[in-house]
Parts: C-alpha cells; structure tokens; sequence
C-alpha cells in the first residue's frame, strides 16, 4: 500500500510539472497550474495541397501577395529546405504584464481613429502578430492571423544576426573590421569587393552596384538570388552565391564608406566571413553564440534552398517570443533570458553613437531633423534617436529595441494584393511605443 502512495505521488508531481512547464505561457506569470492550450492547427489537408499547388514552376514563389503571400510567409519550412539554428537547456519564460495603455492606444486611420488593437484586426491591417516586452516582461502580445505557436519568415531582420556575430567575434580580437574582406576570405582577392574593408560591408557602404532588384533576372542581386537558390533558377544561373560572390564584377557607384547601398549580397559576404573565421557554417555559428543562450523556447531555422547554404540575408524562421528574447539582448533586462552579457555595453554604444550619418545622406535619405534616424550600422537600417535600434524586413516584419525605455517589439505583415492599400504597421506600431513609453525612457 505505501509503494502504492508512493507511485501515485510521483505520478501526480509529474503531471503537475508536465501542466507548469516553462513551454508554457502561464507559468510564467503564475503558480496556480493551467491546463494546456488545446493545439489547433493553421491550416488543413486541403489548404496545404492548394497553396503548394499555386507555387509557380515558371517563376519566382514571391510575386504572389495577400491571402497567398501570408500563407507562403508562415510556411517556408514546407516550400523550401531548412537548416537548424538549436536551442538548448530550460525555456527561459516570459512574465505577462498586460499593459491595457498599449492596445487602447488611440492612432488616426483611413477610416478614422481607432484603438490599436482594433486596427490590427480591422481590414485596414495585415498584421499577422506583434509582440511588445517591457522591463522583459510581455505588455502586448497579439495574433490577429496566425497561432502563436507557428514560425514566420523575418526576411531582412535576419541581417543583423551576422552583424552580431561579427562584433562578438570582433571583440574577441578574432576580426579586425578595419581589414579588406580578402585579408579573411582570399576567394575574393580578384572580385569587385577587393579593397572593400569588413566595416563599409558592415555598413551597407561598399560603394559596389548590386542593390536589391527583385524584378529583372539579369540584375545582381537577382544573380545572387539564383545563386543561393530562393531566386528562380535559370539555365545560365550561378551555381553557388560562393563562387558568384568571388567572380563578381560589378560598377562602382562610390568610393567605399561613402554612401549607403543596401544590397543582401552584402550579409551573405559577411555570413561567409564568419564561416571562414569560425570554421562552421554560419547557422551553426549563430547557435553557438547566440540561440544556445537564450532560453527559446523552439530551435529557429533559416531557408537552404541550395547546397544547404544558409540565405543569411533573410529566410530566418522562428517563433515571435523567441526573436524578441534575442531583442532583449539589448536592452538592460538580457537576464531574463541570459545569465550572460552576450551583447557588451561596447557594442551597444557603437549602435548608438558608432554610425556614419553621411551614409545615409549622400544616398539622399533624410536628414535627421526630418526622420528622427541618426545613422545606419552594422546592418540596423536606422538607430533614431529616441534611442530605437530598427531592423525592418521586407514586406512587413522588424525589430525595434529601445535600450533606453528597455523595450523591445517584434511585429510581422505581409502585402495585399493591392500592396498599396494597406496600412502599414512598423510607423502605427512606432506611433504607439512613443505614446505609451515617451521619447527618453520610462
């Protein structure tokens, strides 16, 4: 009989840890033992036939929009390969705090103010999810087209991941970015990046013709596209971004750290950097030094559609919560997730004050008084300055961290078939984060 107690101890103790789990979303916040969420899938039987059917065999997969394109941004991991950036160890959880200021947060709309929350449901939006951390703790968090547990694609977002790596690798006296590329990646001795240091690749800045020209297959980016295998391949395409990246021939634009030139071939140079200083693949590197750390709560991926080559230049997959624990990296609350400092105070200062902003102006973007961005850095689009570190993806994803309020937002979108008739999420989000948490911090 006391074996009998004992067993049914042990049993229940299970149950009880198994209900209390840190995968799950309430026991962050509370001791009191919820029962899981029932799953309930995004798409069914027939949804996946049909949707994998529309993809073209004569085109590119990316010049569908709406209902097609939030499909296909949700579900990469079925159209293309992927490889596996880990997890590791206890999900570090998340408290919620709800913060009613933020989804009753009043903005004006087409069709009138609005709540915040009403606009991301209404038909104006396309948000798919936002979620909004504060002091580390969740505020926000809202999926008006999609579960909670799925991956989306962040798209460019996935640019600072190199950039990141390369300043950890930078502060441990492994790169010096002051060098020209070839000093690391002999390959490209005799392509066009030769003489181009690691900081102006870094900065967006090579000077170098290969801006992201998705619409005509002879254009270099879409070269590099087809290379890398998510452009549509064409008897004459490059068989590998490696060995396009070192026969590439391009005009000059500028001299090197002159002016911003936006081009994903850069991240891909700057992911082969770490390959070649780390001696793994880049999605490995990445894990190392980052995704093993941070207590996510699923392994993230990126799309490998050729050669299992990592698109570091986008194609990064993963789940909302976990993109914003990286976000919290930078901000003073990284030990809710991390019991160590991967992001220095060094590097935070170097995206705050670090950045050129005659890159952006002689490449005609607005002056600060106008935009409120001091500068681009090493692969951030823009640092405000309200303190906001921004890092967008195309057709509606991004990462904003605010080291100063402590915040960090994640949001994800995508395009109606009229792309110009919705309303855009990133400046009605950055509307509301400057309401609710003012311009020098809360």
């Amino acid at each position: 009989m006391k074996r009998a107690n004992i067993i049914s101890a042990l049993l229940a103790a299970l149950l009880i840890s198994a209900c209390s789990s840190p995968d799950s979303p309430a026991a962050a916040s509370t001791d009191v033992v919820v029962p899981p969420v029932e799953f309930m899938p995004a798409s069914t039987v027939a949804k996946v036939q049909s949707q994998m059917r529309k993809l073209p065999s004569d085109d590119i997969w990316w010049t569908v929009n709406g209902e097609d394109m939030a499909w296909n941004f949700k579900n990469l991991h079925q159209i293309f390969p992927t490889v596996n950036v880990y997890r590791n160890g206890p999900v570090r959880a998340l408290t919620r705090r709800p913060m009613k200021e933020i989804a009753e947060y009043m903005i004006d709309t087409p069709e009138g103010q609005m709540s915040f929350e009403s606009f991301i449901e209404s038909d104006q939006s396309t948000t798919m999810g936002v979620v909004v951390l504060h002091h580390g703790d969740i505020v926000f968090e809202r999926y008006p087209r999609m579960h909670e547990y799925e991956k989306p694609v962040y798209w460019s977002t996935a640019k600072i991941f190199t950039s990141t790596v390369i300043r950890i690798l930078e502060e441990r006296g492994q790169i010096d970015v002051s060098r020209p590329i070839e000093t690391y990646i002999p390959e490209l001795a005799e392509s066009s990046f030769a003489g181009t240091s690691v900081r102006h690749i870094l900065d967006m800045a090579s000077g170098l013709d290969c801006s992201d020209e998705y619409e005509s297959r002879d254009s270099c980016y879409y070269r590099y596209s087809m290379a890398i295998g998510d452009g549509f391949r064409t008897e004459n395409a490059p068989d590998n971004p490696y060995e396009f990246a070192a026969t590439y021939e391009a005009s000059r634009l500028a001299p090197p750290g002159e002016k911003f030139s936006y081009s994903g071939l850069n991240t891909f140079i700057l992911g082969w950097l770490v390959e070649k200083v780390t001696d793994m693949p880049f999605q490995d590197a990445f894990t190392k030094e980052i995704w093993y750390h941070i207590g996510a709560e699923a392994d993230a991926s990126y799309i490998a559609p050729r050669y299992g080559i990592a698109v570091t230049h986008g194609g990064f997959i993963s789940r909302m919560r976990d993109l914003a624990r990286f976000g919290l990296l930078f901000t003073p609350s990284y030990t809710v997730v991390s019991d160590s400092k991967i992001i220095s105070d060094s590097h935070i200062d170097l995206l705050r004050n670090g950045g050129d902003p005659m890159l952006r102006i002689n490449a005609g973007l607005p002056r600060v008084a106008e935009s409120g961005v001091k500068h681009n850095v090493y692969q951030w689009d823009e640092i405000y300055t309200n303190d906001t570190f921004y890092k967008g993806g195309w057709a509606g994803q991004g990462l904003a961290v605010n080291p100063t309020r402590d915040t960090v937002a994640v949001f994800t979108s995508y395009f109606k078939d009229d792309e110009h008739s919705e309303v855009r999420l990133e400046p009605k989000l950055f509307e509301v984060l400057d309401g609710v948490f003012g311009n020098q911090g809360n």
